[in-house]
């Protein structure tokens, strides 16, 4: 567990000038009530319908071609069914875990034959290792269920591969009829040129399946006289729109005039429930498509990168708090001799009251009670609220000096995530005074709070802690937010605890 005891900025870190503060975590507007023209609760459910259909069809067409491969064998039904069953069960995740089963703007059954038949592959190789490894395992022969041989596989996997893409080429060509006739409303995000040509190329094309309903820009160029598509206005415009014309999807192009305001609405239309795809000016992001993930798309010939559903909303999310949980409830069992121990220790240096409780900014802004041990006694509230490092105090005795070099003063945190105020891993928390004075000058440092906060995070891990720059903690914070996933928890828990060998006293 990592302490950062985070420093005010400095004068020389002060924020850029001309920055527009923002506090929209300690003072959110209250949401405008919904429009009078807001379309029927009914358009709106056919929407989410039509978005899981595509999924759920494509989930038919894996699925399909493993049964049909086993129904080639000549052995009875119990060993087709386990056939099928031992491909499954890892082709179906492989896939999900390579985009296969997104939406796209572009589908293309051809683009996705390769990631087929490497996933099928891997699948096949895996039945067949299992099989192997079992007695009496089903044969894997095909087609006749004999012994199973190389060109046996082989035929296998060409027809799980095959079967696959005919069925998805099948399925998208009825996606694009189905687009045509029901297209989907979409706010444009920047009016500018290029903004313009991505609005008369959805016009133009309806495969897309997108009728664009305006723009949104804060400062808009001059908008040529024939447009069609009218500036709705900035980010404080984009919840009413999205309600009004029941817009789920968003595509942002560059040349917005402020790229604060186009960072803080992206993140509004997630938090919202859109579908936000960006649009680069630099053709080149077309190949930062990364190896296993098919995230990068294109709009008749424009780069599209779509940004991922938010870190909370992720199916791994409740993966991480089972191991919260866990983790936390076994730390305090586990480490229950070190905490009386620490008790004690505190105790006898600074007298009653071992545990010190401080108001801390959590999630989406809401107040905790956060504990720690005790290694300094304040002189009064305000200086508990206001006071900002105190690693240098000559009022710490030896006990406090020895618990914060060794973060030890931060173990009666588990007692924190176990009641779901902290994680293990996230943005650690801040009390709320300088929450407020930093949101003013760092207008990043707000946004921090989309997840719940932690007792390590990455910034601590690469450095940012005690006196160090407070706009580079917010954007480590808002990174590791952005990019979240179980592995990269379990890296930062592992540098933390290799941190703890080599302690700095901050």
């Amino acid at each position: 567990m990592t302490i950062d005891h985070e420093s005010v900025p400095r004068p020389g870190r002060s924020a850029t000038a001309g920055r527009r503060p923002t506090t929209e975590l300690l003072d959110r507007p209250t949401r405008p009530a919904q429009s009078r023209s807001a379309p029927p609760l009914g358009r709106h459910r056919r929407r989410l319908r039509s978005r899981a259909a595509l999924p759920l069809g494509l989930l038919v067409v894996d699925v399909l071609p493993a049964c049909a491969a086993s129904a080639g064998c000549t052995a009875g039904p119990g060993h087709r069914l386990a056939a099928a069953a031992s491909v499954l069960p890892l082709l179906l995740p492989l896939n999900l875990a390579g985009g296969l089963y997104r939406s796209r703007m572009t589908p293309s059954a051809l683009d996705e034959l390769p990631a087929l038949a490497g996933r099928a592959a891997v699948a096949l190789a895996f039945a067949v290792t299992l099989a192997g490894c079992l007695p009496g395992g089903w044969p894997l022969g095909w087609p006749s269920c004999g012994p199973a041989t190389p060109p046996h596989l082989l035929t296998l996997l060409a027809v799980l591969a095959l079967t696959a893409t005919l069925g998805r080429a099948g399925l998208y060509g009825l996606l694009r009829r189905v687009r045509r006739r029901r297209p989907d409303p979409v706010l444009l995000l920047g009016a500018g040129p290029l903004g313009q040509r991505v609005a008369t190329a959805l016009r133009e094309h309806p495969e897309y399946g997108l009728h664009p309903v305006g723009y949104l820009d804060p400062d808009p160029v001059l908008l040529s006289g024939d447009s069609p598509l009218p500036v709705l206005g900035g980010r404080e415009v984009l919840e009413r729109e999205i309600r009004r014309h029941g817009v789920r999807r968003l595509i942002a192009t560059a040349g917005a005039a402020d790229e604060q305001e186009t960072a803080s609405t992206l993140r509004e239309a997630v938090r919202l429930g859109c579908q936000v795809w960006l649009v680069p000016a630099l053709r080149e992001h077309g190949s930062l498509e990364p190896a296993g993930r098919r995230t990068a798309d294109h709009l008749w010939g424009y780069p599209c990168l779509r940004l991922d559903r938010p870190a909370m909303r992720r199916p791994g999310w409740a993966v991480k708090r089972a191991l919260d949980v866990t983790a936390a409830g076994l730390g305090l069992l586990a480490l229950a001799p070190v905490l009386a121990a620490c008790a004690f220790a505190v105790r006898w240096d600074t007298g009653p009251g071992v545990l010190f409780r401080q108001q801390r900014t959590g999630l989406d802004g809401r107040v905790f009670t956060v504990l720690k041990f005790r290694t300094l006694r304040p002189s009064n509230e305000h200086e508990s609220a206001t006071r900002w490092n105190i690693s240098q105090d000559h009022r710490m005795g030896a006990v406090g000096r020895l618990l914060r070099r060794s973060s030890l003063d931060e173990l009666p945190q588990l007692w924190n995530v176990l009641r779901g105020d902290m994680s293990l891993v996230g943005p650690r928390p801040e009390r709320p005074y300088f929450v407020m004075r930093f949101s003013q000058a760092y207008p990043e440092y707000a946004d921090r709070h989309r997840v719940p906060v932690g007792l390590t995070g990455l910034a601590q891990v690469n450095g940012l802690r005690g006196d160090t720059s407070i706009e580079d903690r917010a954007r480590y914070d808002n990174r590791y937010i952005e990019s979240w996933s179980l592995w990269q928890d379990v890296k930062i828990l592992l540098r933390t605890a290799a941190l703890m060998l080599r302690p700095d006293g901050s």
